[in-house]
């Protein structure tokens, strides 16, 4: 069987129903869409992405990335974007792996391949496009493989996540992979006031404070955070902010207000044009609108 083919029988066969679905191998993901979606507003975690089937697009900032099976995506930060698939059918369905990159893993190959760790200095956007070699499609075939033998992952697992990461480090992403791996580049300086951010979301911060966090100026901080990322930090922290807030009333029933006061908005008017800005309509309306339709709400 052609190995694209056989990625994509792989994934239908381990995905029986749309949504995104944890595998027995750590680290790996399999995504199923019967349907185009609309656009999804989702923090997409530090990945590799193999599409096996379908098209999907991902907008940061004014980026726009549209990928195939011919094309994959790599994710260096945890980053907010819009995701929308483009092409799935029920009898053709988007199917794709995602692999989360772990940077204990990166830094130990390129300690032991002896391949340079790159210019600490450099920062490029968090996503990436690259060509989907042989190579990488086999390596990504048997992985997933190893689901139809549970007794085999322990052991070759980590062996195939290796060669695939090794690929990608000798490859086009290697810059933003290597940047990942190692403390003192500015990637992992940014993504150190990224981990702030997350972790104190719903509280006002100053922008010294997220710079001291990351052991950077603050005008060296907002070049390099909206270099990467697309955004400045306080655009970053309020769509953290507003998709927290649109997870509460879509999963636990809360009403706007609970919602705007558990993410740190004083008031519900702003809350609600803020919200409405970002989603396209406002917090009722939206909500309305996601449960009507069959779209998977987050994580694509």
């Amino acid at each position: 069987m052609e190995a694209g083919s056989e990625l994509a029988e792989l994934i239908d066969r381990f995905a029986r129903e749309d949504g995104v679905h944890a595998t027995p191998i750590a680290r790996v993901f399999l995504i199923r869409a019967s349907r185009p979606t609309m656009p999804l507003h989702v923090l997409h975690r530090p990945a590799v992405c193999f599409v096996a089937q379908g098209r999907k697009q991902v907008m940061v900032g004014e980026g726009i990335y549209v990928y195939d099976k011919a094309q994959y995506l790599v994710v260096s930060v945890d980053v907010p974007v819009v995701g929308q698939i483009l092409k799935a059918s029920p009898r053709s369905p988007y199917l794709c792996l995602r692999l989360d990159l772990d940077p204990a893993i990166l830094g130990t190959l390129l300690l032991e391949s002896g391949l340079r760790a790159g210019d600490s200095g450099q920062c490029g956007p968090a996503l990436g496009l690259s060509a989907t070699t042989a190579e990488l499609l086999d390596a990504a075939t048997r992985l997933l493989r190893l689901l139809a033998a549970p007794r085999d992952i322990a052991i070759l697992a980590p062996l195939v996540e290796r060669e695939i990461l090794y690929r990608l480090l000798v490859g086009e992403q290697a810059a933003r992979l290597r940047q990942i791996a190692f403390a003192d580049s500015r990637l992992q300086q940014v993504n150190r006031a990224i981990g702030w951010i997350k972790r104190n979301f719903a509280r006002p911060f100053s922008i010294d404070v997220v710079a001291a966090e990351a052991c950077m100026s603050p005008s060296a901080l907002h070049q390099h955070f909206k270099s990467i990322t697309a955004m400045s930090p306080l655009q970053y922290q309020k769509q953290l902010r507003l998709q927290e807030a649109r997870r509460l009333i879509l999963s636990e029933a809360a009403d706007a207000a609970t919602a705007g006061r558990a993410v740190g908005y004083d008031s519900p008017s702003q809350f609600s044009r803020e919200y409405g800005r970002l989603f396209g309509a406002p917090p009722r309306r939206d909500i309305a609108r996601l449960k009507a339709t069959p779209d998977l709400a987050f994580g694509l």
